[in-house]
Formats: C-alpha cells, sequence, structure tokens
C-alpha cells in the first residue's frame, strides 16, 4: 500500500509539473478556458459527492498532523 501511495503521487507530481509548463507556453486566453471548465465540473461533480461535509470534516481531522514530504524523487508520509 505504501509503495501505491508512492507511485501515485510521483505521477501526480510528474502531472503536475507537465501542465504547469503547458500553462507557461499558453497564451492566458486558452488555459484560463480550460481551467473554468475544469473548475465548473468540479464544482457539478461535487453536488453529487456521497459524503456529507460533517464526515468528511470528521475525517479530515482525524488525519490532522500526517503530512507527506516529496523530495524529488521520493514522496513518504510521516507522523
Amino acid at each position: 500500500m505504501v509503495l501505491d501511495k508512492k507511485k501515485n503521487l510521483l505521477q501526480r507530481l510528474e502531472f503536475v509539473r507537465f501542465y504547469a509548463g503547458w500553462v507557461k507556453s499558453m497564451p492566458n486566453e486558452v488555459w484560463s478556458k480550460q481551467q473554468a471548465m475544469l473548475i465548473n465540473s468540479m464544482m457539478e461533480n461535487a453536488k453529487n459527492f456521497m459524503l456529507s461535509g460533517e464526515v468528511y470534516l470528521e475525517s479530515k481531522e482525524k488525519r490532522k498532523g500526517k503530512r507527506f514530504w516529496v523530495r524529488f524523487d521520493k514522496a513518504e508520509e510521516t507522523e
């Protein structure tokens, strides 16, 4: 399970770097339209989320204090 978390985190970081490069290379009009579509779809999807706000906040509180530290090619969870 820990390896999967590390692998997923590294994949996400790779995508963030890729997307940041794309945003830097595109005119404002192009990426801002895509960003608006992304945000709108996330807001729409949130309406269908099965978890109540109360339950979400409770689970978030349980994870409090756990952080992910990233060093280039390593990712590890710490208490």
